[in-house]
């Protein structure tokens, strides 16, 4: 699909030469004299290099035709992590570049992972804004905290360490946001 390239904005993935590149900054500058243009850092989401690229503004870009398969994780081996298609149930090994920590730090055994691909090359991984996760270890509640007062650290089952208010104790189920890394409520079942 194509369009111009004054209408890029960050977080699109166009198509740059075959290849699958990310829009992290998008600037439009428009000088008093000549023509106006896009000034792009982007990261091609294959190699992970980063870029600039500067595009003229009634230029023709193509967005990348990407596709989302739902995989299930199974272990990791070293910097090498295995997944298994859901529907197919192939098995697949990717690396931890292609991951990205703010995959791997979430990871737990059969968790779903949305697997980002462009043609057949996994270009990234998502995992679910909210998680829900157990406590494995916290300060003991002191008597009479409220929820206004300051957090503690607490460590959750994966390993990640999210605030929670001082009322939470250990062994107890939360749900987490995963793009802040921070504590949403406590999980009720």
């Amino acid at each position: 699909m194509s369009f111009n390239a004054n209408r890029i904005r960050a977080g699109m993935v166009l198509d740059i030469d075959g290849e699958a590149c990310k829009v992290m900054e998008a600037t439009h500058i428009t000088p008093g004299k000549g023509n106006a243009v896009v000034q792009t850092k982007m990261r091609n989401l294959k190699s992970g290099i980063q870029f600039e690229k500067r595009f003229r503004a009634v230029e023709q870009v193509d967005r990348a035709i990407l596709s989302e398969r739902l995989m299930e994780f199974l272990y990791a081996e070293g910097d090498i992590y295995h997944f298994m298609d859901t529907e197919s149930f192939e098995q697949i090994a990717i690396n931890s570049e292609t991951l990205g920590s703010d995959v791997i730090d979430w990871l737990t055994e059969n968790m779903k992972v949305t697997m980002l691909f462009y043609d057949t090359d996994i270009v990234g991984a998502s995992v679910e804004k909210h998680l829900i996760l157990r406590i494995t270890d916290t300060a003991p509640q002191l008597k009479g905290a409220t929820a206004t007062n300051s957090p503690k650290p607490a460590t959750l089952e994966n390993g990640v360490v999210v605030n929670v208010p001082p009322f939470i104790e250990s062994g107890e189920m939360i749900k987490v946001d995963t793009e802040t890394r921070s504590y949403v409520e406590r999980y009720r079942e």
